[in-house]
C-alpha cells in the first residue's frame, strides 16, 4: 500500500501540523531532499521513524527548527555556531552542538549521545510545517533505511508506502542532497558529512580548515549519514568506469563516449555539479529500476559539492552485510 500524497496547499500543512502533534509522520519537502517527520518531543514518534525505517537506532536523526532562537531552546550555541547559523540558515547547515539539559526532545533523536543535530529548513513546506506543527521535527530523509533518499514525493510513496500519514507534495527538492553536517561540540569544527554547503564555503566563514572524520567512528555514528553502507541501491555500483558491459546501467557526468547500455543517465552534461547533486538520488532509482545488475558510474570531479556526490557514491558501493 503506498501512502497518501496530498498538495502542500494551506488546509493541507495545517492538517499536517495537527499530524504531527498527534504523534503521526508526516513527510514533507525540505531543500535537500524529502524528509520523514515526527514531534521531536514525543518519544513513540521518534520511535515510529526508526521503525518506519529500519533504521538502526544508534543512528541520530536532525531535528529541524524554524530558527536560531528555537534552535537555541534545545542546544547549546558557541559564538562560532551562532555565527554559522546566522550565515547559513535557513539552509542546508545541519549543526551537531551540545544538547541542553531542559531541551525537552526524546532521547531517541540524538541515539544517547550529549548533542543534538539541528537545522533550519529553507523551504516553504517545511517552515509552513513548523510553524503548523509548533514543535521541533526530527527529520530524517523520507526512505527506507540504506536506501536512495527520496526527492520526490512518488519515491516516499514507493519506498515507505503508508508509513506516513500524508505527504506533503512540494514537487521536487531543489539541491538533492542532503545538509552538511558540521560539529561544534568540541573546540574545533568537525566535517561529519559532505553536503549541499560545500566545505570551502563553512571554511570562510570559520577562517580555517574544517577537520574531517572517516565515515566510521570505531562503528558507530557520532551523526546522521555516517554508516558506511548507505544510499543503495539494489544493483551493485562500480565507480570511475571508463568502459561497461551492454548489459550494465550507467551514471555518467559531462562528457563520455556513448557505448551501450542498458540505461544511461548522464547527471550533468555540461559537469555543472549543482545539476549533478540534484538529479543524484533520482537518476539511482531509475537506474536501479532498468533491472540492471550493475551501474556503472563514471568519474565526477571531487571538489566543492563533487565532495559530497562521491561520498554519497562510495556509501552506495560498500560491501553490505
Amino acid at each position: 500500500m503506498h501512502g497518501r500524497i496530498a498538495p502542500a496547499n494551506v488546509e493541507w500543512i495545517a492538517e499536517a501540523g495537527q499530524l504531527i502533534r498527534s504523534g503521526a509522520l508526516v513527510a514533507f519537502p525540505t531543500e535537500t531532499v524529502y524528509g520523514l517527520g515526527a514531534d521531536a518531543t514525543n518519544g513513540e514518534a521518534v520511535a515510529r521513524v526508526f521503525d518506519a525505517k529500519g533504521r538502526p537506532a544508534f543512528n541520530p536523526l536532525i531535528v529541524h527548527v524554524l530558527d536560531l532562537e528555537a534552535a537555541e531552546a534545545i542546544g547549546l550555541f558557541s559564538p562560532m555556531a551562532r555565527g554559522l547559523a546566522q550565515a547559513f540558515w535557513p539552509g542546508p547547515l545541519t549543526l551537531v552542538v551540545p544538547r541542553r539539559d531542559e531541551a525537552g526532545v526524546s532521547d531517541l533523536v540524538s541515539a544517547g549521545l550529549p548533542t543534538i543535530a539541528l537545522r533550519a529548513p529553507d523551504h516553504p513546506v517545511a517552515r509552513a510545517l513548523l510553524s503548523a506543527a509548533q514543535r521541533p521535527i526530527a527529520a530524517p530523509s523520507a526512505n527506507r533505511s540504506g536506501h536512495v533518499s527520496a526527492t520526490r514525493a512518488e519515491h516516499v510513496s514507493a519506498d515507505l508506502g503508508d508509513k506516513a500519514a500524508v505527504i506533503l507534495d512540494g514537487g521536487p527538492t531543489t539541491r538533492g542532497l542532503e545538509s552538511t553536517v558540521l560539529s561544534l561540540a568540541g573546540e574545533t569544527p568537525v566535517l561529519l558529512r559532505p553536503g549541499a554547503i560545500p566545505a570551502e564555503a563553512i571554511e570562510k566563514v570559520v577562517g580555517g580548515a574544517l577537520a574531517r572524520l572517516p565515515p566510521e567512528n570505531g562503528g558507530v555514528p557520532t551523526s546522521p549519514g555516517q554508516l558506511q553502507s548507505h544510499y543503495a541501491p539494489r544493483a551493485r555500483l562500480r565507480l570511475n568506469a571508463s568502459t561497461w558491459q551492454p548489459d550494465d546501467a550507467v551514471l555518467s557526468f559531462g562528457t563520455v563516449a556513448l557505448h551501450p547500455a542498458r540505461a544511461m543517465i548522464n547527471l550533468s552534461p555540461s559537469s555543472d555539479l549543482v545539476e549533478a547533486a540534484a538529479n543524484l538520488f533520482a537518476a539511482l532509482r531509475e537506474l536501479d529500476a532498468s533491472g540492471a545488475e550493475t551501474i556503472a558510474v563514471t568519474p565526477i570531479s571531487a571538489h566543492g559539492l563533487g565532495e559530497a556526490i562521491n561520498d554519497r557514491l562510495e556509501r552506495a558501493a560498500a560491501p553490505r552485510g
